[in-house]
C-alpha cells in the first residue's frame, strides 16, 4: 500500500492546459501533526489502510508543523483564544491544529479531502466518507457537543470531509496571523463559527466518535488527552482549555495558574485509559506499523526518551492482541 507522505508547504501549482482541463487530484486523507504526536499519526495512517478495501482510490498525507515556517515565526507571541491572550508555543501538544484548514490549499482548491487529528483512528473504510454525497455542502463534520445535533453551535473540526473547490476563502497562514492581530479568535476559528452555516452539513457522530469505541464507531477520536493510551504515566505536556464558557471562575483560576507558575505547573501525569479495548486497539495498530516498516523500534525508543510515548510502550505492544480480535470483541 502507498505510505503517507508529508504535504508540501504550499503544494505544487497546477497549470491549466489551453485545450484540456486537468484531472482533479485523487481524494486524500490528511493527518495534521507536530513532533509530539507523530507516532499517533503513523498509527492513524495504518488504521486507515487496515480497514479500507479501497486503498488504491485515495492518498494519505501528513501535514507537519515543521514544514510551515509561519507557525514557528510566531513563537512566544500572544494570540486571541476565547477572548483571552495566550502565548503561542510550538512545543504545545496541539500546535498542529491551525493546519487542519490547509487541505484546500494543498489540493489547489480541487477535489475531496478528509482531514483528521493524529489521535483519530479509523475503525471502518474511510472511502465511505470520502465518496459520500455531500448534497452541495463544502464541509461535513459533527457538533462538538456529545449530546446535541445543533449545527448552529460550535462544530468539531478534528474530522472533516471537505469539498476543496468550495473553500477558496481558506487561507491558513493569513488567517493564523489574524489571531495575533486580535482580528480572529482561535476558539471561533477552530469551531467554524466564522463559516456560513449554509455551507456545512453534519455527518453521523460515529465518524468522529469522542472516546467511544464500539461496533457502531467509524472513527475513534481519543479526545480526553489525560488518558490517551500511549501517554500513560508521562508528565502532562499540554495546556488545558480555559473554562470561561462553562464556568468563568474556573477559567480565571486556570488562567492565573498559567500566568504565575507556567503552562504545565501542577497538572500531574497522564492516567491509564479506562477502556482496555482502546489501549489494545492502538497498540495492535502500532505493532502492524512495526511489521510494515512505517515505524521502527528505534523511533519508538526515541519517542519514549522524548516523553512523547509511555516508557513501557514496547512491552505493551508485544502483549496487545491483533486488531481484528479487538474489534470482534467490541460492545454493541
Amino acid at each position: 500500500m502507498p505510505e503517507p507522505t508529508s504535504a508540501p508547504g504550499q503544494g505544487s501549482p497546477i497549470v491549466n492546459d489551453e485545450l484540456e482541463q486537468p484531472e482533479p487530484p485523487r481524494p486524500c486523507v490528511f493527518i495534521h501533526v507536530n513532533h509530539k504526536q507523530i507516532l499517533g499519526a503513523h498509527v492513524g495512517a495504518r488504521a486507515l489502510r487496515h480497514f479500507s478495501k479501497n486503498n488504491d482510490r485515495f492518498d494519505i498525507k501528513f501535514i507537519e508543523t515543521r514544514d510551515h515556517p509561519f507557525l514557528v515565526a510566531r513563537e512566544g507571541d500572544l494570540f486571541l483564544r476565547n477572548g483571552v491572550r495566550r502565548k503561542w508555543r510550538m512545543n504545545d501538544l496541539q500546535s498542529f491544529t491551525p493546519l487542519r484548514f490547509m487541505p484546500p490549499e494543498l489540493m489547489n482548491y480541487q477535489g475531496r479531502a478528509v482531514v483528521i487529528d493524529p489521535d483519530v483512528f479509523a475503525v471502518s473504510d474511510v472511502w465511505a466518507l470520502l465518496s459520500r454525497d455531500m448534497e452541495g455542502k463544502a464541509i461535513l463534520c459533527r457538533p462538538r457537543s456529545r449530546t446535541s445535533r445543533d449545527i448552529n453551535g460550535p462544530l468539531a473540526t478534528s474530522v472533516m470531509l471537505l469539498d476543496c473547490s468550495k473553500l477558496r476563502h481558506w487561507k491558513t497562514e493569513e488567517q493564523f496571523n489574524e489571531m495575533f492581530d486580535g482580528e480572529r479568535d482561535y476558539k471561533k476559528w477552530i469551531t467554524l463559527m466564522y463559516e456560513d452555516r449554509g455551507n456545512i452539513g453534519l455527518f453521523e457522530n460515529s465518524w468522529n466518535d469522542l472516546d467511544v469505541l464500539n461496533k457502531r464507531t467509524r472513527m475513534l477520536h481519543t479526545t480526553k488527552r489525560w488518558t490517551q493510551p500511549w501517554k500513560s504515566g508521562l508528565p502532562i505536556d499540554f495546556v488545558p482549555a480555559d473554562k470561561f464558557d462553562a464556568f468563568p471562575p474556573l477559567g480565571w483560576l486556570l488562567y492565573a495558574r498559567r500566568k504565575i507558575f507556567g503552562d504545565y505547573a501542577f497538572l500531574g501525569h497522564y492516567k491509564s485509559h479506562p477502556d482496555k479495548n482502546q489501549e489494545d486497539f492502538f497498540f495492535g495498530l502500532l505493532r502492524e506499523c512495526l511489521e510494515e516498516g512505517t515505524v521502527t523500534e528505534e523511533m519508538v525508543q526515541q519517542e519514549m526518551l522524548n516523553d512523547h510515548v509511555r516508557k513501557d510502550a514496547l512491552r505493551v505492544l508485544e502483549a496487545a492482541p491483533p486488531v481484528d480480535q479487538v474489534v470482534a470483541r467490541l460492545p454493541a
